[in-house]
Formats: C-alpha cells, sequence, structure tokens
C-alpha cells in the first residue's frame, strides 16, 4: 500500500469519526463510549497492520499525549469524559509528532469557538475575566504549590457564566483535526 493510500485512510477515519462523534454531541451532548471503543480498538489494529508492534506503541503515546490535556480537563476543569476517550481513541491513528499538531490545532478551534459562543452570547467580558483569573490563579498559586485548590476556587466563582457558555467541544476536536490533517498534507 502506498504512503498516500495509507494517508488517505488514516485521516479518513479521523475526519470522518470526529464529524460523527460532534453531531452526535451537538444533539444528545454525550459521545458514545462503543464510537470511542470501535475508534480505539481499529486504531490499534490498523498501526499493527502499518507497522507491527512498533506501530502500536507509538499508537498508544500517540494517544496518550492527545488525551492526557483531556483527562486534566475532566479531573480538574469539569471537562467532558467523552471528550477524553474520544481525543484517546483519535490518537491512536496518529503519529506522536502529528498527535502534537493536532493538540496545538484543536486547543486553537477550541479557543475560537469559545470566543465565537461569548461574542454571540454576549458573554465575552465574562470569558475574558474569566481567562485572566485563572491564569492568575494558576501563576500565583505555583509558588505555593496549592494549584490545585487555587484552580478550583477559580472555577467556582465564576461557575454561573460557565454553566451559560459551555459548548460541546467534540466540534473543536474535529475543526481541530481538520486543520491538522490540512497542515499535515500540505507539508
Amino acid at each position: 500500500m502506498t504512503e498516500t493510500a495509507i494517508t488517505i485512510i488514516q485521516w479518513g477515519a479521523i475526519i470522518s469519526t470526529s464529524l460523527f462523534a460532534a453531531v452526535i454531541d451537538v444533539k444528545s451532548r454525550r459521545i458514545p463510549n462503543r464510537l470511542c471503543g470501535l475508534l480505539f480498538l481499529a486504531g490499534l489494529l490498523w498501526s499493527f497492520q502499518i507497522n507491527s508492534f512498533q506501530g502500536l506503541t507509538q499508537a498508544l503515546a500517540a494517544s496518550f499525549v492527545l488525551a492526557l490535556p483531556f483527562i486534566l480537563l475532566f479531573i480538574f476543569a469539569g471537562g467532558g469524559a467523552g471528550d477524553a476517550k474520544l481525543a484517546g481513541a483519535l490518537g491512536v491513528w496518529l503519529s506522536i509528532n502529528e498527535s502534537f499538531i493536532a493538540l496545538i490545532c484543536i486547543f486553537l478551534a477550541g479557543g475560537i469557538l469559545a470566543v465565537i459562543i461569548a461574542l454571540y452570547k454576549r458573554k465575552i467580558k465574562y470569558v475574558l475575566m474569566n481567562i485572566i483569573l485563572l491564569i492568575f490563579e494558576m501563576a500565583t498559586s505555583f509558588k505555593t504549590k496549592k494549584w490545585i485548590t487555587q484552580i478550583n476556587s477559580a472555577q467556582t466563582a465564576t461557575a454561573d457564566v460557565d454553566m451559560n457558555l459551555t459548548m460541546p467541544y467534540s466540534v473543536a476536536i474535529f475543526a481541530g483535526l481538520c486543520s491538522a490533517g490540512c497542515i499535515l498534507w500540505l507539508r
């Protein structure tokens, strides 16, 4: 199989599945475990088929790179567990380098979408204050090593704003992966 065919299959699976997950998430605010599990297993099989056991270890490492920030967001910042599972499942289809590029693109897409939603709901002032407060709390709390409780207290102080501005993050995952795919394809 040619490298172009491998890339088309790989990114076809990533983009189509992330689009499907985003549509489901927008409609129901859930990402099915079955979808994430099947995607993860298919990615492991694909990685093994393409590059044997080395492919498996690279796939698991890339999955970890892509999932870890979402797991931390789930634990400490109220992110969705489905987003973390989806990121991990998508990660097995990527190399480690591709997963870092995808992660950057996903978070940029998430930031852009958050600003668009905040502008649409006329809450941009609150979002910017929340971001500044979170950055300030994190910067000052690393010195005192109480950063987890500081972040949690910052979240509690702005919880009323957050409840009105939630978004299905799988949309940002899809948009970020489309961007990452374009960047990697054009390289």
